[in-house]
This record gives structure tokens, sequence and C-alpha cells, in this order.
């Protein structure tokens, strides 16, 4: 890119504005679009609204400029959901009528996939607007975010719910350690981790 952007942390505030870049980024995401399948891209919106403001208040959230892109991470040891957002999670789940089942088992699997023995920074989102994808941005992001956690000497974790992302993530450290489907050998997610640096 011949002007990389910056990056500032999200405050609080601009939950909407986060949520809002992911719910465009991940509209045609393999994994997301079948388990949101049942409803129309509007009514997906408050699912990454609490995904966002679990993520936010561990002041670990990171918008690239003019919200071209935004990364939530969950720092060691912390959730990634507070109880009230996921009690919203839970009553988003009921909406999505005979995808319901299937959306409770997909985030079933991603909690059993979820490693515990080390810490590390999790990946909880990565996304780039529609309007400034192919520059670059996602995974200039991407690497800003993970010169913090080097400094820090601590491993990431993310999952991979695109497979063309997958050698994206290599390409900065990460390496494939797992994988899961959804439910009904649907998409696969791919679980990756990196090593402290």
């Amino acid at each position: 890119m011949e002007n990389p952007p910056s990056a500032r942390r999200a405050a609080p505030a601009e939950v909407d504005l986060v949520a809002t870049i992911f719910g465009l980024a991940l509209a045609q995401d393999p994994l997301w679009s079948r388990a949101l399948r049942t409803l129309p891209l509007e009514q997906r919106a408050p699912l990454w609204h609490l995904f966002v403001e679990g993520g936010i208040r561990h002041s670990w959230t990171w918008l690239a400029d003019g919200g071209a892109a935004a990364s939530v991470w969950i720092p060691p040891g912390e959730t990634e959901l507070g109880p009230e957002q996921e009690a919203q999670v839970d009553e988003f789940a009921l909406q999505l009528g005979p995808g319901e089942a299937d959306f409770r088992e997909l985030l079933s699997r991603f909690d059993a996939a979820h490693p515990h023995a080390e810490p590390h920074y999790y990946l909880s989102l990565l996304g780039t607007h529609p309007e400034h994808r192919g520059r670059g941005t996602g995974m200039w992001l991407l690497a800003h975010d993970l010169a913090l956690i080097d400094a820090e000497h601590h491993a990431a974790y993310l999952e991979s719910s695109n497979p063309r992302n997958d050698a994206r993530y290599r390409s900065v450290g990460f390496e494939p350690v797992g994988e899961f489907s959804y439910p009904g050998n649907g998409p696969v997610v791919t679980t990756m981790w990196r090593l402290p640096r």
C-alpha cells in the first residue's frame, strides 16, 4: 500500500461503527452466511453488535483510519462476552427459526476448539469494509496488532472461517492446529495458533 493507514483503539461509543464494518465484511463469509441464512442482512447486525460490545470493554478493539478495517482481540485471561452479552446471544438465536439448533451447536464447537493451556490473545473478529477491500488494509491492521502482541511476548489464536484467508494468516506466523465444521458437514473452520515472539 502506498499510504498505510494508522490504527487506533476504538472507543466504547464506536460499537455501532465497528459492528457495521463486521456486518458488511462477513456478509458473504462461507461460515457466517450459512449460519445466519434465515435472517436478512439488517437483522444480523445485533449479533455483531454483541460481539463488539463484549470485546471493546477490554480496550483491544482497533480501527484503521476511516473505518477501513477493524479487529477485536480478547486479551489473555479475559472472556469474549460478558454475562449480559451471553444472554443476548442466546435470545438472538431464537430468531433463527430452523437454523437455531445448528447455530447453537456451532457456538459450542467454537468453545470446544478454543485452547486454554497457554495465555494468548484471541482474535475474535477481523474485517475490512467492502469499500476498502483489495488494498491490504486488513492485513496491515493484523500486522499492526501482532506487533503489539509480540512486544508482550504472547501467543495468538484465531479461527479462520474462510479457507481463502488461511494462507494470509500463515504469512504472518499462524499455523493450523485443528478444524471443525458447521453442523451437517458445512463450511470448515480452521483453528490457528501463533507462537510468542
